[in-house]
This record gives structure tokens, sequence and C-alpha cells, in this order.
């Protein structure tokens, strides 16, 4: 083993213990990969900085933006209605249609907007056949999962390996070169959570109303400012209330008016404080001076009607500018029109004391109180979902047709071989913005940069295995320990290697850490190339068995109020047949 090899290996250890720890974020620990290849010599910074403008990236960017102007369109809400008419006929029917509808979406449409559109309907009609959001949302993003493998670019993964193969010489991946074995896996996936997935989901019990499932064991009182409270002439912001009792403010009436909250409100004496707080904090507040509680009742969903307020659920969308930020670094109110977050669902716990102060994280479920007014504006809101309330986006008959014209279009072009798969969308893109179904502005947050700047950083990791020799020197060690068996078994212990790692690791960086390795071992081998990177592909994506495994996996993890161990209890079977049947048909696909 070479000096070189030995700093490749070290770094890429190292870029793995990150990515499992989440201690920086993936895009991040991507980016300083990249950036000590540089720095140590390995690669060249024209090398280095190759990622940006390999064509795997350009692709990934631009079918986000046609993506999202099919999205925007409103194209997809004719199949939104449809699963809520159908669904609500029974949970079979349901289950059965969520995972058709997603999964035939999600092979042309990016997953994470195919469960962003689809799971606010989803919870909706699982309450209107009284069955929880846990038995639908697992099987949701699993189906969006296994709509991925079907193409070329219903995954961003697909992309990578392609353009990682085209870099070494190698034939890129056919539009349909996934679709025989991906629909496949799609079917037995399908058929696995109708027979056997449907009993391992937690049936959590559905709450009566949203006060309740957040355990709001809270009170809403009316506070009387008197003239001699110290809170007069003050900003909310700075008053004791906020500062020292860390009371919500909900609303503030001055001489029988609401005015708007705002953390810059100057309060003035004889104002009416809406308030919630906990009973210890309650029994405080009886004690302040300058204050009179006016009235003092349990908190329910029914108290918030004043003013058109409402309660709302909304997550935390993946790559939100929100994800690792407080609340209160945020100014979560006064950049949100006065709306106010009551409690957060984090992760397997509740928090109603202090939410303020809890670091967000993607999939994170707030709970909203807001007037319509407010909840208008938090709908347009790209870092926040709103799933307790279902409202189609307005259908625009005048983009409608051009969208759906260019997107076939740019999938015709690619698939028939007519110009690459990076010129056919970059052309797309163009030709949306130049008919205005997708302005600039609106194209530039359509793309997940995160996505990008994490593309462009695993790459580096494939050239620097593939240009010091790493990647031949462990595919001969896997070679040694399993050659003896054939290709046949080399290929199913990738395949195993792959959706092992993906579980705990970004599924962009497994990959490109592996179909390198991929490559040399069928070269070493002397057997085609395509299966090997096709078990890689695969693998990649197939990713059951922990909820940061993939980002859609990630979104459903609060609304379904799940737990670590129902993505082991249902995913790990899942992944295990998935591991026998790939070992079956890729083989017989894609022959050695």
């Amino acid at each position: 083993m070479t000096y070189e090899i030995a700093l490749v290996l070290g770094i890429i250890t190292l870029a793995v213990v990150l990515f499992v720890s989440e201690r920086l974020s993936i895009d991040t620990v991507a980016i300083l990969i990249m950036v000590l290849f540089m720095l140590t010599g390995v690669l060249t910074p024209a090398e280095g900085f190759a990622g940006f403008s390999n064509p795997a990236t350009l692709t990934v960017a631009a079918m986000f933006i046609v993506s999202s102007a099919i999205f925007k369109s409103g194209a997809l809400n004719s199949i939104g209605i449809i699963l809520t008419r159908v669904g609500r006929k029974n949970y079979l029917l349901c289950l059965l249609f969520v995972m058709l509808i997603s999964g035939a979406l999600s092979a042309f449409i990016n997953d994470t907007a195919v469960v962003a559109l689809l799971m606010p309907m989803v919870i909706q009609v699982s309450k209107d056949i009284r069955v929880s959001p846990s038995k639908l949302l697992i099987p949701l993003s699993f189906s969006a999962l296994l709509g991925g493998v079907c193409t070329l670019i219903g995954t961003s993964t697909n992309i990578l390996v392609s353009g990682i193969a085209q870099a070494q010489g190698e034939e890129p991946l056919g539009m349909f070169e996934f679709t025989p074995a991906g629909i496949c896996f799609l079917l037995v996936g399908i058929a696995y959570m109708f027979f056997v997935g449907r009993h391992l989901l937690p049936n959590r019990k559905l709450a009566e109303d949203l006060s309740e499932d957040f355990n709001l064991g809270q009170y809403l009182t009316e506070v009387v400012l008197l003239p001699d409270s110290p809170s007069v002439g003050m900003p909310l912001e700075k008053t004791g209330l906020v500062q020292n009792l860390d009371v919500i403010v909900m609303q503030v009436t001055r001489r029988k008016k609401s005015v708007p909250v705002s953390p810059s409100l100057v309060l003035e004496a004889n104002d009416v404080l809406k308030v919630r707080c906990g009973v210890e904090k309650l029994k405080m507040l009886k004690e302040e001076k300058g204050i009179k509680l006016k009235s003092e009742r349990k908190f329910h969903d029914d108290s918030l009607h004043l003013n058109d307020s409402k309660l709302y659920e909304a997550i935390i969308t993946p790559n939100s500018y929100m994800e690792g930020k407080s609340l209160k670094e945020l100014d979560f109110r006064a950049y949100n029109h006065g709306a106010s977050v009551l409690a957060i669902r984090h992760r397997d716990a509740i928090v109603n004391e202090k939410p303020g102060h809890i670091k967000l994280s993607a999939g994170d479920v707030l709970l909203i109180a807001a007037s319509q007014s407010q909840a208008e504006k938090l709908r347009k809101n790209d870092d926040l979902l709103i799933i307790s309330q279902t409202e189609h986006r307005p259908f625009n008959y005048g983009k409608i047709i051009p969208v759906l014209t260019v997107s076939v279009a740019v999938v015709a072009a690619a698939a028939t071989g007519l110009i690459p798969i990076v010129l056919s969308a970059m052309t797309g893109v163009m030709v949306l913005i130049l008919l205005k179904c997708i302005r600039m502005d609106e194209a530039y947050k359509a793309i997940d940069w995160k996505v990008i700047f994490m593309l462009a950083g695993v790459l580096s990791m494939g050239t620097a295995l593939e240009k010091t020799g790493a990647a031949k020197l462990l595919a001969d060690f896997l070679i040694a320990g399993v050659g003896d068996h054939g290709p046949h078994a080399l290929m199913s212990v990738f395949f195993f290697i792959t959706f092992m790692s993906t579980n705990f690791m970004s599924n962009n960086a497994t990959a490109a850490l592996l179909a390198p390795i991929a490559i040399v071992t069928a070269h070493e081998m002397g057997v085609s190339v395509r299966p090997f990177l096709m078990a890689v592909t695969y693998g990649a994506s197939l990713s059951f068995m922990t909820p940061m495994g993939y980002q859609t996996n990630t979104m459903i993890y609060g609304p379904g109020n799940y737990r670590f161990t129902d993505y082991l209890k249902v995913g790990t079977p899942l992944n295990l047949l998935f591991w026998l049947l790939a070992s079956i048909i890729l083989p017989y696909f894609f022959p050695f």
C-alpha cells in the first residue's frame, strides 16, 4: 500500500465517520473531503472541482427545476384528488393506491416533491377512514424510493452513477435501462407491504385534536396589563413575560381591537394579552406585578378561533434553512407574520416547554397557531410544509400543457439517444423559462443546492480512489475474499454492502464510494461492468431500515409519530428480501 492510497483511505474513513455521526451536514462533509484531497495533493484543483461541471451534477440541477415546474403548474392535482376519493373507500385500497401512485410519479419526478405533494392528502384520508397516519406514511415513502429506481431520472443516485461510469470510460446508463428490474423491485415491495409489512407498521393512537396529539396540558389565559406593569412601554420581546416567564403571547387586544403580534410590538396599559403557559407559569403570572388574570381555561383546539386563529401542523422540509437553528434564532414569529409555534415533535419527543430553544432538524413537526392569512403566507414558505389541512394547488391551465409537453420531450430525447440527458434536461429548463412556465428566481429556489454541492464533493472520492489505485486495492481485497465463488457472489456482496451503508450515510456518498470499486472489480474479473454498477445503483436507493437513510424517510418520521425501531422492524425484512431478489434478477437483466 502506497502513502497516497493510505492517505485516500484515511480521508474516506473520516468522511464515513462524519456522514454517520451527522455532526456536520452531508454537503459540508462532501466539500470538506474534496478540499482535503486537494490540500494533500491527491487531486489537482482542476480534478477536485471537476464535480461542479460533471454532467451528473448539472443534470440533477436541471431535473430539480423541471420537477418544480410540474409541481407548480398544478398538473398533479387530479392525481391527488383521485387518491383522496379512492382512499376513503377502505384502508387496503388506500394502501394500494398510495404505493402505486407514489411509485409511478417518483419514476419521473423528484421523490421528495412527490412525498411533499401526497403526504397532506394521505394524512387527511387516514383521518377520514379512522386509520392512524403511521399505517400509510412508511408505505408512501418506501414506494417513492422504489419508483425512483425505475428510470435514470428517478433519483439523483442513478444519474450520479451514470456520470461516474461515463467518466471512467464506460457507457452511460440509459433512461429506461433501470425499468425492467426496477418494476420487479416496485411490485415485490408493494406486495410485501400489502401482505406482510402492513402488519408490522405501528398503530399510533389517533388524537381527537392537535392539542391532544401534542400533549398540550397547557392553559390559555387572558392577561390585562395594568398601568403599573413593568411591561408597559416595552417591546414584547423585552418584557419579563417573554424573557423571564417564557410564556407564548398568542394575541394582543387593544381598545377592543386586535393588533398584529410581533416581537417589536410596544405594549400599552390595559392591553389584553392572550398567552399560553403551563400550570407552574400560571401560578407565577398570578404573582407578577401589574398583571391581572382575566380568564384561565384548559387549552383545546377550539379555543383558538378568536380572530380566525387555528392550529396547523407543519414539517421542516429537507435542506430547509431552518435546520440546525432554534425558533429564537430564526425570530420565527417576526419572519412568519406573527404565527406562533406552540410545540415541536422532535424525533421521538414532544417539546412544549420552551420550544423556542430547540435546535430544529428536517422532519420535525411544528404545531403552529396562525390566522387564515398567516397560514396562507406559511404555505408559500418552501422551508415548511403544512400537513394538517389539505388545499389543492390551483390548476394553471396556461402552464400545464407546455410543462407536460416539455417534460415528455426531455425524457424522450434522452431515451432515444437523440441528445445526452444533460443537454436534454438543460434545454427543457430553458424552454420552460422562455415560456414563462417558471421564473428564473423560482428556478434557483427549486434547485436543492445542498444536493448539488454534496454531489460535486462526493465525486472527488471516486476520482481519488481511481487515480491513486485505492479502488484497485479494495477490489483485489474483495476478489481475494469472495472471488472464488464467482462474479455472481461478488455482485451480491456489492448489493449487500451498498444497502447496509446507505442506511447510515448518504445514498449518493455510498454510490460515489462504491461505484469506482465496482467498475475496477468487474475489470479485474474480466466480466461486464453493468451488473456490478447496477447492484450499487439499486442498493444505494433501496434504503428502508433507518429514518436517515433517505430524505423521504426523514420527512415522514415526525408526521407519522414513528420511532427508530419502526423502520428497523418494517424495513429490515424488506431489505433482505430485495438482497435475495437482486441476487437473482440482476444477472438476468444485466448478464456478466
